[in-house]
């Protein structure tokens, strides 16, 4: 019996970080690059062009932190903390 806790314990945590990475990878990738790129003053399909290559990165990097994260709570509270950060940063920049 424990063993088959101990088991579902993992399978929820390997759950709850893929979640993490991909749902809030891609929150970032949408916000992110915008409030990267706004200040920049490019043209309108440079803009697109930069913000749309730099999301691929930041999604990227997402899912990579969300499993190098300690623990899967770790993780959620990291992509949150950066998802509020880079909302703020994006209504600051439009």
């Amino acid at each position: 019996m424990p063993l088959r806790f101990a088991d579902a314990r993992r399978r929820r945590a390997t759950a709850a970080r893929l979640l993490a990475g991909v749902l809030g990878g891609y929150a970032l990738a949408q916000l992110l690059p915008v409030a990267l790129v706004a200040p920049w003053g490019l043209a309108r399909a440079d803009a697109v062009l930069v913000a749309m290559q730099l999301s691929f990165m930041v999604y990227a990097a997402a899912l990579m932190a969300a499993f190098a994260a300690r623990s899967a709570r770790r993780a959620c509270a990291g992509m949150a903390l950066a998802l509020l950060a880079s909302a703020a940063l994006a209504w600051a920049a439009l």
